[in-house]
């Protein structure tokens, strides 16, 4: 009997982290929290971030029926809009090439250098967020621009 019951806890352990590794995950690689970064000496002051998901990353409209496919969404200080590229709800997303780099365009915000938060947002072919519990799935990071 207590085979049989331990039988029945690692299926619903296994059940679970299998479960829990196909839940849809995205981070930020780079920069890493608390990073003091140069800003881009273009117009846009544009760093590159760098993603992690278990999603496939490629091009808006380019994911056919894969259901674990999409992009990212990117906002700089995302409580607010003051950093958005004029006329649009984000700074950025990678929805044009896919991949894991994205543009950060600080040259948007009011102030380009100093501290800001780093938010992306996984999104689908469709750039509807991806939803995990009925959350969208984020990753956020503070850095510090100069």
């Amino acid at each position: 009997m207590a085979r049989s019951h331990l039988t029945l806890a690692f299926l619903a352990i296994s059940f679970t982290t299998a479960h829990a590794q196909d839940r849809p995950m995205l981070e930020i690689t780079w920069p890493h929290a608390g990073a003091v970064i140069a800003l881009g000496s273009d117009a846009e002051k544009a760093v590159g971030v760098v993603v992690k998901s278990n999603f496939a990353l490629r091009p808006a409209g380019k994911c056919g029926d894969d259901r674990r496919c999409g992009h990212v969404h990117m906002k700089i200080d995302p409580a607010g809009d003051s950093c958005n590229i004029p006329g649009r709800p984000y700074n950025s997303m990678n929805s044009d090439f896919g991949g894991d780099l994205i543009k950060a365009r600080f040259g948007h915000c009011p102030s380009a250098a100093g501290s800001h938060v780093i938010g992306v947002l996984l999104a689908d072919d469709h750039h509807r967020p991806i939803l995990v519990d009925g959350k969208p799935v984020t990753a956020l990071v503070t850095v510090t621009t100069k």
